[in-house]
């Protein structure tokens, strides 16, 4: 077992070389901060995942360059809708009404996994950067001045030594599972099947958005654009297993219901997962820290959990930053503090919410939420409230007001 010699032990440690570990690392080494990430992967994670930004994302990512850059590769969506598929009625979310509060009043689609390549080129040019992939997390401890860490590379058990951890590991997190935390919560009993094809449904749908919600007569269904293919995030019957609902025929079949225009899809991806809506009683264990998926899971309807867990890594960042400068440690606390309630109120209820309003099977309900919605649309004070909750602002706000 290696302990490797001459190594600042005044760093922070990263493990999970996701979006959110990797804009945490982006942010401390901006802080004048080493960093070293650690990530099982042998290298920058390709899957696609989550697409979906919202605006205060945007301008968290802006001092980077990485907005920019996703703006250039991206496609924007200055509204979203809620739409009745075989009608084509729906509620339009038209976001130029926070164009006096962000500089970015749309979503933003792009693949996590090119958010994952920028943010991956942004540190390696960084000295005060270290990523090492094809490195797992073997083992971990603490002491009141800082973390411990064993790691499993090359074949070899190696030692690492930091002031703090952040935990950004993800939904299965090894550190969530060395520190013994319950994870409380549950799973929604339907699989989700998401497919990326290079269908243009944009130019066969009629007024369908970027960002699109749709009820039909099967279930419902998602329609997300980016640039170059569409993702199609649908719900399948309980009891089908994997590889029943990855079936291609099965597939081919839901794809041509949404919209059939003679010829065979071209399928680039698809993948089936469930989807959990959970949460760790505290963020803080000493100074081994919890963020983004390793401490929260919800519906990803809404787009909300690769947000919600960037704004946990921005505001724990900025809390070890005044750390560093001499603050006092409760500030891992406070950010716990700031953040769980986030999580709960703000992302896993309303994407619970979300999901039941969608996966609503009865036509009069359907009717009703519908109606609710479009009336929302037509009174600007009304919409702005709205927007600016989903676009995760209030969130922000909650945060902010707990000190």
């Amino acid at each position: 077992m290696a302990l490797e010699k001459n190594r600042d032990s005044r760093r922070v440690i990263v493990v999970g070389g996701g979006p959110v570990g990797l804009f945490s690392a982006i942010r401390l080494s901006g802080f004048g901060i080493k960093v070293v990430l650690i990530e099982k992967l042998g290298k920058v994670n390709s899957d696609i995942r989550a697409s979906t930004f919202h605006p205060p994302t945007l301008e968290m990512m802006e001092p980077y360059g990485i907005t920019a850059e996703a703006l250039s590769k991206g496609v924007k969506a200055p509204n979203w809708q809620i739409r009745m598929h075989s009608t084509g009625e729906r509620a339009v979310f038209d976001m130029s009404c926070l164009a006096d509060d962000t500089p970015y009043p749309f979503r933003l689609q792009f693949e996590q996994s090119e958010l994952c390549k920028i943010m991956d080129r942004i540190l390696n040019k960084d000295p005060l950067a270290e990523i090492r992939y094809g490195s797992s997390l073997h083992g971990l401890s603490q002491t009141s001045d800082g973390v411990k860490v064993e790691i499993l590379e090359d074949g070899e058990i190696k030692k690492l030594k930091g002031a703090f951890l952040i935990a950004a590991d993800g939904g299965n997190s090894k550190v969530r599972e060395i520190l013994g935390l319950p994870f409380e919560g549950s799973m929604y009993p339907e699989r989700t099947v998401l497919v990326t094809t290079t269908f243009p449904f944009h130019q066969y749908l009629d007024g369908i958005s970027n960002v699109s919600y749709c009820w039909d007569k099967s279930g419902n269904f998602s329609l997300l654009r980016l640039r170059n293919s569409w993702r199609v995030s649908m719900y399948f019957p309980e009891g089908l297993s994997p590889e029943e609902a990855l079936d291609d025929a099965h597939i081919e079949d839901r794809l041509q219901s949404i919209c059939s225009f003679g010829e065979k899809y071209e399928v680039l991806d698809k993948r089936v997962y469930r989807v959990h809506q959970r949460i760790v009683d505290k963020y803080d264990h000493g100074r081994i820290i919890l963020a983004g998926d390793a401490a929260h899971l919800n519906s990803p309807t809404g787009g909300m959990g690769m947000n919600g867990g960037l704004h946990d890594a921005h505001n724990l960042t900025s809390k070890i930053k005044e750390i560093w400068s001499g603050g006092d440690l409760s500030l891992l606390n406070l950010y716990s503090r700031q953040r769980k309630p986030v999580a709960e109120t703000a992302i896993i209820q309303q994407a619970d919410k979300n999901r039941k309003r969608m996966t609503e099977k009865d036509p009069k309900k359907r009717r009703e939420y519908l109606a609710e919605m479009q009336s929302i649309t037509t009174d600007q004070e009304k919409l702005k409230k709205f927007l600016w909750k989903s676009s995760m602002f209030e969130g922000l706000e909650l945060a902010s007001s707990i000190s």
